[in-house]
């Protein structure tokens, strides 16, 4: 079980990326985050085009959108934004952050990102200010490298707000106070976005890795058959 909900402030998790495709990673990532920080709510949050990304070709921005809704259909805590897709420029995270900021003031908000984000975070808009100003959530695979690896490429200062969740721990009320930097192995996952495309667009069988509707918006719409 996760924290207690003996508070009066509302916990948003704000699960960023790219979601091409949205995977079965992905949603058991969100679900045990959810439970183990007690969010009230989890919402995807699918990119237009991630400003560090702009260099490889993506699909489109409804596709994407499609297949989130798709797998969180029916689910009362996951749900779906389009903060980012319906934004007149393409947002960086922390303006993003910001945004929800403004329009939740009163609600603690907990941006959610992989491994590999985390170990590129210092290439993102303000990062220091990110780290600094809101709660992060790393999701790490069980067995992830030690600490220094992990926070090497940061400042004392931010290395300073780390909380290691590793091993399965869980944070109490007065760990959330404050903003911090929390690194999480809950969940051990082994699913690439990379690897589902390139299966999808070779014709093999992805239904392991996605919801069985994601599998059939995929095939229907041909995703990833023109990739290389």
């Amino acid at each position: 079980m996760g924290v207690k909900k003996e508070r009066l402030q509302q916990r948003i998790g704000i699960y960023g990326g790219t979601f091409d495709p949205v995977h079965n990673g992905h949603l058991t990532v969100a679900t045990a985050i959810t439970q183990a920080f007690a969010l009230d709510s989890l919402l995807f949050v699918p990119a237009f085009v991630p400003p560090h990304k702009r260099t490889r070709t993506i699909s489109s921005s409804w596709h994407r959108y499609a297949m989130l809704a798709l797998a969180t259909a029916g689910t009362a805590v996951m749900k779906l934004s389009t903060i980012e897709l319906e934004a007149p420029t393409r947002p960086w995270t922390i303006e993003t952050l910001g945004r929800f900021e403004q329009d939740n003031p009163a609600a603690q908000l907990f941006f959610v990102m992989g491994a590999d984000s985390f170990a590129d975070v210092t290439s993102w808009r303000e990062h220091e200010r990110l780290l600094r100003e809101y709660h992060i959530i790393v999701a790490l695979r069980p067995g992830y490298e030690s600490n220094h690896a992990i926070d090497a490429h940061l400042s004392p200062e931010l290395r300073a707000q780390i909380m290691d969740l590793r091993g399965g721990r869980l944070p109490d009320e007065e760990m959330l106070m404050n903003p911090q930097t929390w690194l999480t192995d809950y969940v051990e996952v082994d699913i690439s976005a990379s690897e589902i495309r390139e299966a999808a667009g070779q014709g093999l069988p992805i239904a392991d890795f996605v919801p069985p509707m994601v599998a059939r918006y995929i095939e229907k719409h041909g995703l990833y058959r023109q990739r290389d």
